[in-house]
């Protein structure tokens, strides 16, 4: 930015320097590219502490603890659900696959947008699960940022 400032104020304009433009595409290029790596990172960061936020959720849900689960999750997920019809739905899709024996995180996605829900950051996780009496499940979790910064899951699938 510094070149650009003085290039101007030494009264080089785009016209009239070949090495001006130059100057400008290369920094151009480079703002980019630190824009993407901070962008990057950012992401990352995000990833990380959504995943955090949905091993400790995920811990509350495989003992059974439906109840503190809801209390953990987010206002999106409070709203779409109540404490008791939750713990109806989990206890009915989790029962049938017994203990989990093993869950591993396949793929992760930072993203703004989610089909049905307002804009926002969001980590859509994706696990390899293998419980009791299913090999195969994929569980989905989605943690959206909160208003207080923090994480906290505001969807959960088992496929």
């Amino acid at each position: 930015m510094e070149l650009i400032t003085n290039a101007i104020e030494g009264g080089l304009t785009p016209k009239r320097s070949k090495g001006f433009r130059k100057v400008v595409a290369s920094l151009s290029m480079g703002l980019g590219a630190l824009v993407c790596a901070s962008a990057g990172a950012q992401d990352m960061e995000a990833i990380s502490q959504a995943k955090a936020a949905a091993t400790a959720w995920l811990a509350l849900v495989d003992v059974g603890n439906y109840a503190g689960s809801w209390e953990q999750s987010a206002t999106l997920f409070k709203a779409a659900l109540s404490q008791s019809s939750w713990a109806s739905a989990a206890r009915a899709k989790r029962a049938p696959l017994g203990a989990l024996k093993l869950r591993e995180v396949n793929s992760t996605a930072f993203t703004r947008k989610m089909p049905g829900a307002p804009d926002g950051e969001y980590v859509v996780i994706m696990y390899a699960s293998q419980f009791e009496n299913r090999a195969d499940a994929t569980e989905i979790v989605t943690p959206v940022r909160e208003k207080d910064g923090s994480w906290r899951v505001s969807g959960y699938d088992i496929r």
